[in-house]
């Protein structure tokens, strides 16, 4: 984008709770059910039935509002949003209007990588509890369309976003960010192709310098990081070139097709006032004590900044490592879990630092270095990785005893990573990974290199250190790689100066 427009974008998110029953009936919210046998009297209005308030789905929407430092309404109400669809069987959606349950907040990201990395903090409008719509199927119909009400109250936090950002990397940043932060709190599973978590993107651009925002157009159901990227760059040009052609960008809905990269008019965008917002006459007005906020906050977890913060001060992490290792709460887990194994494990030599300085160490650039770029090569989630932390603990244990190199350790890893063995004692068993450490056994060999490589003798007793590097690298290739690195520089560096 040319640095004479500015791009100027707001997020609403619908996080689908994690109940086990809707928001207003007693009706399964479980993922897969043939069509329509999850869709009670309340879910699609008979006559006669009226709504109840699912107590967890309120605890929920707490429980965000404590994560982003947002208020919690002590009264909030729930209203009838009125429009016709399909699937949309009383004719109006209960969602939360004028008075929603969760009021401000921020949220803290982390835009790019390295040193072009920076922090921004998003201001969040509002959050408020809604019933989820029945879904349209125009698959395998033979032309028609059919409807599955099984999602029809389900309940959602809708998540709204200040028009913070600018730039498709920064909403992408947020929606990630975001997307952590519900499955951390344990409030959402976060599955974005089951639709359990979706993003609307509101975008415009204006003139740079401008203060009035131009007209903004909403991209609806983004279900994928890279396709919300994809659709707001290719938006933000669009627009960008529609006015300066000549064009005025008319307020739309559209969405994006990921097989094209492109955006398409769905319908032009309705604002409050056409949905004809009313209180709910049958539900009453939501009332959250002070005490209701006090035992949800005593349930809460550690949070990522929070973590962050301590991961810095007990650990002497850096920044940009506490950030990885809190990017979502199994990456934390994996980490403390592998901590706490290795702390268990009897003899392990801490070295000069303290025990979990040093133990912290080693197991952070491990778990960022190799955990993290084996999942990301197979595409692979944190629970899913293919070492445990029990079995990196143990790994770690024998590097640390002396018992492998760091170069044998990438082999027993990688063994471990492909199943060749359950543990890295077995792997270093069979593969004869075992590090020599007896100088008996590794001066003859020391011996041997010397008088084959005289020259790297003259220029190191010359003053050159590269000689002496060069003949270490000689006697390890000539031990295999078995001689630990350690006793080689010792003896070697002796036999030298002698």
């Amino acid at each position: 984008m040319r640095s004479d427009w500015e791009v100027v974008i707001g997020l609403e998110t619908h996080a689908q709770l994690n109940t086990v029953s809707k928001i207003f009936s007693g009706a399964s919210t479980a993922f897969g059910a043939e069509p329509n046998e999850q869709a009670s009297a309340v879910d699609i209005a008979l006559p006669g039935v009226l709504p109840v308030l699912n107590h967890g789905a309120v605890a929920r929407a707490i429980r965000f509002g404590l994560a982003i430092g947002a208020e919690i309404a002590p009264r909030s109400v729930f209203a009838r949003k009125n429009y016709f669809y399909p699937d949309l069987p009383k004719g109006y959606q209960i969602s939360q209007y004028e008075l929603p349950v969760v009021v401000g907040g921020t949220l803290t990201i982390q835009v790019g990588e390295g040193d072009k990395a920076y922090s921004k903090t998003v201001n969040l409008t509002r959050a408020h509890l809604e019933e989820d719509a029945g879904k349209s199927l125009h698959e395998d119909f033979q032309g028609q369309s059919g409807i599955d009400l099984n999602r029809a109250g389900t309940p959602l936090l809708e998540i709204v976003t200040e028009p913070d950002m600018r730039s498709s990397a920064e909403a992408v940043a947020y929606a990630k960010a975001l997307h952590s932060l519900v499955q951390w709190i344990d409030i959402c599973d976060g599955n974005m192709q089951e639709g359990s978590f979706r993003c609307d993107a509101n975008v415009s651009v204006r003139r740079r310098g401008a203060e009035k925002f131009g007209t903004r157009r909403e991209i609806k159901n983004l279900n994928s990081f890279r396709f919300m990227q994809q659709a707001i760059d290719y938006e933000v040009q669009w627009q960008i070139e529609q006015i300066e052609d000549g064009h005025a960008i008319q307020q739309a809905t559209v969405l994006f097709d990921p097989d094209t990269g492109e955006t398409r008019a769905m319908r032009s965008k309705e604002d409050a006032h056409d949905y004809r917002y009313f209180p709910d006459p049958d539900l009453l007005p939501l009332e959250i004590s002070a005490d209701w906020i006090s035992r949800v906050k005593s349930e809460m977890p550690e949070l990522p900044e929070e973590k962050r913060q301590r991961y810095q001060r007990e650990y002497a992490m850096v920044s940009s490592d506490a950030q990885v290792l809190t990017s979502s709460l199994g990456m934390s887990r994996y980490f403390e879990d592998t901590l706490a194994a290795l702390r268990s494990i009897p003899g392990i030599p801490y070295g000069t630092q303290a025990p979990d300085v040093a133990n912290a160490k080693h197991v952070q650039n491990w778990v960022i270095n190799n955990i993290a770029s084996s999942l990301n090569k197979e595409q692979l989630e944190i629970e899913n990785s293919k070492v445990s932390p029990t079995q990196l603990a143990g790994l770690l244990a024998r590097v640390f005893d002396n018992t492998i190199s760091s170069s044998a350790a990438k082999k027993v890893f990688e063994a471990l990573w492909n199943g060749e063995g359950k543990d890295a004692d077995s792997i270093i068993e069979t593969q004869g990974l075992k590090q020599v450490t007896d100088a008996s056994a590794i001066e003859p060999i020391i011996d041997e290199v010397l008088a084959a490589n005289a020259k790297n003798v003259e220029e190191y007793r010359a003053g050159k250190e590269k000689a002496f590097n060069a003949l270490v690298g000689q006697v390890m290739k000539a031990s295999k790689g078995k001689a630990s690195p350690a006793q080689v520089n010792e003896l070697l560096k002796k036999k030298l100066d002698a």
